[in-house]
């Protein structure tokens, strides 16, 4: 019996939180009490659709991102804070065929948020911003791009936090309806069959608190009217302008509020009802009831998606014959109602947004263009005022298109363009995987299996740089880069070793201008290439692999193989290969498979605890402290024997040895502090972690310290393999006892498995270490 009763208490419990939440939300209220807030905070309770939109974006909040390309706002609404946060599918650590995790957006994000595309979201937020000033949205935002270039992830997470903001305080929204009590409730109302003479029982009150059994009917404003519109617009601009003044807003009331009107019904029956009661509006207003209302994608309120489909997006039908309403009051029967429908309606108050928009033919659409100009939609009996903020998306082809047809002249002022194109850096496409792919697989998801899919679909989409548009010295540095330093560029801000200390930072310092050359161009980089929705699909079907138990990056390297095959159905495969293994796919496939060896390698000599990374961090760090010194002619102390000692030469050369350093000591002891001096002005007040700054040389170390491990780390990774794979047949105790530590710690280090693991070592005795083996 206990359990019952448990549950009749949660049900109990429940039941009072809802109505605390109902009553505490203020969902219904009387004009007068709506009007009560309204002087309480006259701003938020007077907001069109372009200034509510904009202030979800503020309340959010944003923050400052730096990529190497430049610094950028992310507005965090895109991040979907008030989702649970996901447990994170990341390792503890995450390397690459660099070494440690370069730059990167590591947080875990819920499923639906967008990667990257800050470029966007400030385009929206000014658009925003400009219809805030003009009073009203009277342009539709067109995002173009690419297909699968998150168009649609952008207008999802808008909608979703329109969604949420309307459910907090400060989001609150309110219609209001108009209601009508029964006859028990009220004698001699004008308009309920009575007297002209006769007083109401309850004149003083408003019907907006009735239960429903005191009302015989009820009239929802399908259109949301503002309850202000109740107020004639001459009382109403007196009414916004004085309260405005009051609260202090350097902003006036939007000309919606300031102007608009109320819809066909609400007038008709405001007009009825004010004639029945000999022009009382007190008596009128007494049959308002205003109501809150949520923002909700899924019952089209307020957030509405509509494809391309061959009609007006509004129409109407007649209201007074329905036999739902026979209960009106007798002065509204004899009235012709209509009420408005569609897309353009439910969408009232929030966003509208026309999914591939341009699909539709120029006759489904071209309403919107005077619809945009004034501000309202017109149907056979009526005009209805359009109070949302119209968003759009369209790919290249069908705009390049559009461009091309005799209205585009028209269209194009009441259009904001803003493109989003596919990514360009490999740290934020992985992400992408990581985020809305990764929760799906029901596998073990090993780590670079990701990192795989991300570096091929941003290398197809690397553009060859023009030489010419950049000055003289810069120009020649960009005419050598190959397309996967390109793309190193972009993600890590990591020049090619190949060049000279000067011309790295050269190169270093023109990647917001390489990164923005062919924005101007009809084929600008970004628009072409492996959309994240082929990846994706490579990466789902890499996870149904029978040869590997996890998804397993070798497994994604055979998707991608496949995906090459099928050369008529994508454009990016069907360019020519350019000079620096531009669009050479190819080239790609094989530094795949360099990197992800490179970084199974760096894993297994870090998990093998034969080489520890920090050792020569600090090695590194220690070497930097001598030759300042040396350079600058000076005497560190030592801790150990408390007393100033010369620079340690020994130290140095040994040092510079494991850096392949060719030139002369005294030259390059001066160069590199010189260079260390040259990145301190550039970062003022910034400690130098050699590990970020000069990742080139301790990647040299790393490499020549590996190098003397490395067939004591081969026979290692061999154990592994026959421990894992042959029960260890031939393998003595202690060899075992290191291979399942090697596992072990590649497991809790890394985020492995152990199959993956052992798919590892596998494929590095196969291919890396079988001279040693």
């Amino acid at each position: 019996m206990s359990e019952p009763r448990a549950a009749t208490s949660q049900v109990v419990s429940i039941a009072e939180q809802v109505e605390a939440r109902f009553r505490g939300g203020r969902r219904v209220l009387s004009l007068a009490e709506f009007l009560a807030l309204f002087d309480a905070d006259p701003v938020r309770h007077s907001r069109d659709a372009s200034r509510y939109l904009r202030d979800v974006f503020d309340h959010y909040g944003k923050t400052a991102v730096v990529h190497p390309w430049g610094e950028f706002t992310r507005f965090n609404l895109f991040d979907l804070p008030w989702e649970p946060a996901p447990a994170s599918n990341e390792p503890r650590e995450r390397s690459s065929a660099f070494g440690p995790a370069g730059k990167g957006v590591d947080r875990p994000l819920p499923r639906g948020a967008l990667i990257g595309q800050e470029q966007v979201q400030e385009e929206l937020y000014r658009a925003l911003s400009n219809f805030a000033r003009e009073g009203r949205p009277n342009r539709l935002i067109l995002l173009h791009g690419p297909n699968g270039s998150a168009k649609s992830t952008i207008a999802s997470c808008v909608m979703a936090a329109l969604e949420h903001y309307s459910t907090l305080d400060e989001g609150a929204l309110y219609r209001f309806h108009w209601v009508f009590p029964s006859q028990k409730t009220i004698r001699g109302a004008l308009g309920f069959g009575t007297s002209s003479g006769e007083k109401s029982a309850v004149a003083t009150q408003s019907y907006a608190h009735l239960s429903d059994e005191d009302i015989d009917a009820k009239l929802i404003v399908e259109v949301r009217d503002h309850p202000l519109f109740l107020v004639p617009v001459p009382e109403r601009q007196r009414l916004l302008d004085a309260a405005y003044r009051r609260a202090g807003s350097t902003e006036p009331p939007s000309d919606w509020l300031l102007r608009g009107q109320l819809s066909h019904k609400s007038q008709q029956v405001f007009e009825a009802l004010l004639s029945s009661y000999k022009g009382s509006y007190a008596d009128v207003l007494k049959h308002v009831q205003v109501e809150r209302y949520f923002i909700s994608r899924r019952y089209r309120v307020g957030a509405v998606t509509i494809g391309p489909q061959l009609s007006v997006d509004a129409m109407e039908r007649q209201i007074t014959m329905d036999r739902s309403l026979q209960s009106l009051p007798p002065s509204l029967q004899a009235v012709t109602l209509y009420e408005a429908k569609g897309e353009l309606v439910d969408a009232a108050g929030g966003v509208l947004e026309f999914s591939d928009l341009l699909k539709r033919p120029l006759d489904a659409f071209k309403y919107l263009q005077l619809s945009i100009e004034t501000g309202e939609v017109a149907l056979a009996a009526q005009n209805v005022q359009l109070n949302c903020v119209m968003m759009g998306s369209a790919n290249e082809l069908h705009l390049d298109a559009f461009r091309e047809h005799a209205e585009f002249a028209s269209f194009r002022g009441r259009l904001e363009l803003a493109r989003a194109p596919y990514l360009k850096s490999y740290e934020q496409e992985r992400l992408i995987y990581d985020t809305h792919l990764t929760p799906q697989v029901r596998r073990h998801v090993a780590p670079h299996a990701t990192e795989m899919a991300a570096l091929f679909a941003v290398f197809t989409r690397m553009r060859k740089p023009n030489p010419d548009r950049y000055p003289r010295g810069v120009g020649a540095i960009v005419s050598t880069l190959t397309g996967v330093e390109k793309a190193d560029l972009y993600s890590q801000g990591r020049a090619p070793e190949r060049l000279d200390a000067e011309s790295q930072k050269l190169l270093r310092s023109a990647i917001k201008e390489i990164w923005s050359e062919s924005d101007s161009y009809p084929i600008y980089e970004g628009r072409v290439g492996a959309s994240p929705r082929e990846m994706r699909i490579a990466l789902l079907d890499a996870a149904q692999s029978t040869v590997y138990k996890c998804l397993n990056p070798l497994a994604v390297l055979d998707e991608i193989d496949a995906l090459c095959q099928r050369k008529n159905e994508f454009e990016w495969l069907q360019q020519d290969p350019i000079v620096g293994g531009y669009h050479d796919v190819k080239t790609f496939r094989e530094t795949l498979t360099t990197r992800l060896l490179a970084a199974w390698e760096y894993e297994v000599y870090v998990a093998s605890g034969l080489v520890q990374e920090q050792q020569y961090i600090e090695l590194f760090d220690k070497y930097v402290q001598h030759v300042s010194a040396w350079v600058k002619k000076e005497r560190l102390y030592n801790r150990v024997t408390r007393q100033n000692e010369e620079p340690d030469e020994k130290m140095m050369t040994e040092l510079e040895r494991l850096l392949d350093v060719k030139a002369d000591a005294t030259e390059w002891r001066q160069s590199f502090i010189s260079a260390i001096a040259a990145w301190a002005l550039d970062h003022p007040g910034t400690k130098l972690e050699a590990a970020l700054v000069f990742p080139q040389y301790i990647k040299r170390m790393r490499e020549a310290i590996f190098a003397q491990r490395r067939p004591a780390v081969a026979r290692l990774v061999r154990d592994v393999v026959l421990v894992m794979r042959e029960e260890g047949t031939g393998v003595d105790p202690e060899r075992r006892r290191n291979a399942l530590g090697l596992v072990e710690r590649m497991v809790e280090r890394f985020g492995y498995c152990n199959d993956c693991a052992t798919d590892a070592a596998n494929a590095l005795v196969r291919r890396r270490f079988h001279e040693l083996v």
